[in-house]
């Protein structure tokens, strides 16, 4: 099983531009064929919607993969001086 760590820029992001920008699907058309299909599953329960919003500390499962959404690095450093 192919193990992928995402991280979120952001609030969420729906599940079918998550399983085309993880390269899990190889388009968004067949990335919502992929969950209209019920193969999809998260946090381990079938997900149906397409563009269910998914946030960090989800984990999704698919024909193979495990895509954990992870939240975007923050930075506590100062911003370096001009």
């Amino acid at each position: 099983m192919e193990l992928i760590d995402f991280e979120l820029r952001g609030d969420h992001i729906a599940l079918d531009t998550l399983l085309k920008a993880t390269g899990v699907s190889g388009s968004g058309g067949l990335a919502k064929a992929l969950v209209a299909s019920g193969n999809v599953q998260v946090d381990g329960r079938e997900e149906l919607r397409k563009t269910c919003k998914i946030r960090a500390g989800q984990v999704v499962a698919v024909a193979g993969a495990r895509i954990t959404v992870l939240p975007a690095p923050t930075s506590d450093q100062p911003a370096p001086a001009v």
